[in-house]
């Protein structure tokens, strides 16, 4: 996970500055967005209603800037390409015109291909690395865990990012978001969830923002979790069965 956290200049007002995550394209970039919809809506990827995965696409980039993710080119690539193949899917087709390819393996192909190299970077990345010149570092022992109970799977971006739409959708609708040096502090929040975690081990998101008075609250509590989240302070998991996200302190 990379993360920057970059002050930029307000130019209607002095001395302010705004967070913002900038993801780099190591992570979780739009050929994963694309497959996290596709499984979400469990469709074929060499049949994807290309209307609605363009819409939910778009939806979820309006949702990133919501909270202050600053979106790589690839991004806004991927997106062009969508409403270029939305828009020739709805062209008609003449009688007497040579049927063309089916404008969705423009993007069928590469997702297919992606899919393989994932898998196989996976499998490399479990197998055990030998050699003279590689050293490993002593293990710490690490803080026990409790049981929440049921199949727990690793979270990602992607997953962290619809839990909080959710909390999103419960704040009020009115409220102006203000992410200024003055009104917040991340690592005042950081140290707020430290002392929380101290206490009990692991928490779900849910009990953390149970009443989100604002965007603001909750936008300052996302940013928070993906810094201790890089700083390996927490691990993030998803409970299988209820799909509850809770956070682990490490």
């Amino acid at each position: 996970m990379a993360i920057d956290f970059n002050s930029q200049k307000d130019p209607d007002a002095s001395a302010h500055a705004a967070y913002e995550v900038r993801l780099e394209q190591v992570f979780e970039g739009p050929m994963d967005l694309l497959i996290h919809l596709i499984k979400k809506n469990e469709v074929d990827i060499y049949d994807i209603p290309i209307a609605l995965i363009t819409d939910q696409f778009l939806a979820y980039i309006d949702l990133m800037k919501s909270l202050n993710i600053d979106l790589a080119g690839d991004f806004i690539v991927m997106a062009a390409t969508l409403a270029q193949i939305k828009s020739r899917m709805l062209l008609p087709v003449h009688d007497g015109e040579t049927e063309e390819e089916d404008p969705r393996m423009e993007i069928a192909r590469p997702l297919v291909a992606f899919l393989q190299m994932k898998t196989a970077a996976e499998s490399l990345a479990d197998r055990s690395l030998l050699g003279q010149h590689i050293f490993t570092r002593p293990q710490t022992p690490e803080r026990p865990k409790p049981d929440p109970g049921g199949e727990m799977i690793k979270v990602g971006l992607i997953e962290l990012i619809d839990a909080f739409q959710k909390i999103l959708e419960r704040t009020p609708k009115s409220h102006r978001v203000d992410l200024t040096e003055d009104t917040l502090s991340i690592k005042d929040r950081i140290s707020q969830l430290v002392d929380i975690l101290e206490r009990k081990s692991t928490i779900s998101l849910d009990e953390l923002l149970p009443d989100p008075s604002g965007k603001q609250e909750v936008i300052i509590t996302f940013l928070a979790i993906l810094e201790m989240a890089k700083l390996s302070l927490i691990s993030i998991a998803q409970h299988v069965q209820s799909g509850i996200i809770r956070l682990f302190y490490q």
